[in-house]
């Protein structure tokens, strides 16, 4: 048998933890000694703390946890239960860190709010593209990272098994007309040439063409992707003083830097291009 100290460090829990458990009858010593009151406790008795502590980990208090373990609850379901608790807390760690991202670009944004990044508009005419894509409603902004990076690896994998090679262009395409966090409807694309359409027949991805636009507003963004809310507040902005209005069509992100998914930091400088399909406001 082990000592209370020993068995402490051996489990890695306080003396006062175990001395607590004894109390309320959750787990008591296998063995008082009867004049030292020394507690000892056995190797049996760890499987049960761990439970304890599982338990614990998962949020129930210890009354709970007390009738719990006396329902006796199989591996499996308890192994269950933490992987349950393992995916919440994984996505609360990813939405915080999201947040910081969040703040740390308002927070350069409010910083740059005297000395304003300058961005200069340009209306151009963009010819039909086509490309190959994939369309999906990404369900919140948590999750866009990784829908984009699987779209992109999807897109990527079949030109290449199709041994079809793009001109090196890349886009993000969204369709929601209004901004939203959630249901955010998201097409990555590659540009190739409109000849290798009729090989992508059963491809796993989808082809079109991405129609001309007359008349379309752009600014390019240098500097982090983070920061990339700048240029576009700034061609909304322009849009609005300069007597035009959004078409009901995509708002295009160009990729002048490459492939997004080989970015290895998002806070490097990187080139862009913001593309808005616009028209004239008839007086």
């Amino acid at each position: 048998m082990l000592r209370i100290g020993d068995f402490s460090r051996l489990a890695q829990v306080s003396i006062v933890t175990l001395r607590h458990y004894d109390d309320v009858g959750l787990m008591k010593p296998a063995h008082i000694d009867r004049f030292t009151d020394y507690r000892y406790y056995t190797l049996d008795q760890l499987p049960r703390l761990n439970r304890i502590l599982a338990l614990k980990d998962l949020g129930f208090s210890l009354e709970q946890i007390v009738r719990l373990l006396n329902d006796n609850i199989p591996v499996e379901q308890m192994k269950g239960m933490l992987r349950l608790r393992q995916g919440d807390i994984e996505r609360q760690i990813a939405e915080e860190q999201i947040k910081l991202v969040r703040i740390a670009t308002r927070l350069r944004q409010i910083e740059n709010e005297n000395n304003p990044v300058r961005y200069d508009v340009a209306v151009k005419s963009l010819d039909a593209l086509t490309i190959a894509s994939t369309r999906q409603i990404i369900p919140n902004l948590f999750e866009m990272g990784r829908y984009r990076c699987a779209a992109y690896d999807r897109i990527y994998n079949t030109l290449a098994n199709y041994k079809i090679k793009s001109n090196g262009t890349e886009l993000a395409l969204y369709h929601n007309h209004e901004y939203t966090e959630t249901n955010i409807d998201t097409e990555m694309a590659v540009v190739i040439p409109v000849r290798e359409i009729s090989k992508l027949a059963l491809a796993p991805i989808g082809t079109r063409q991405l129609p001309a636009s007359p008349e379309t507003a752009c600014v390019v963004h240098q500097g982090a992707t983070l920061d990339v809310t700048q240029a576009i507040i700034a061609v909304f902005e322009w849009i609005e003083a300069n007597g035009y209005r959004c078409r009901q069509s995509e708002t295009r992100e160009l990729h002048h830097y490459g492939k997004e998914n080989e970015l290895q930091d998002f806070n490097a400088p990187v080139v862009m291009e913001i593309q808005v399909p616009v028209e004239r406001i008839k007086d």
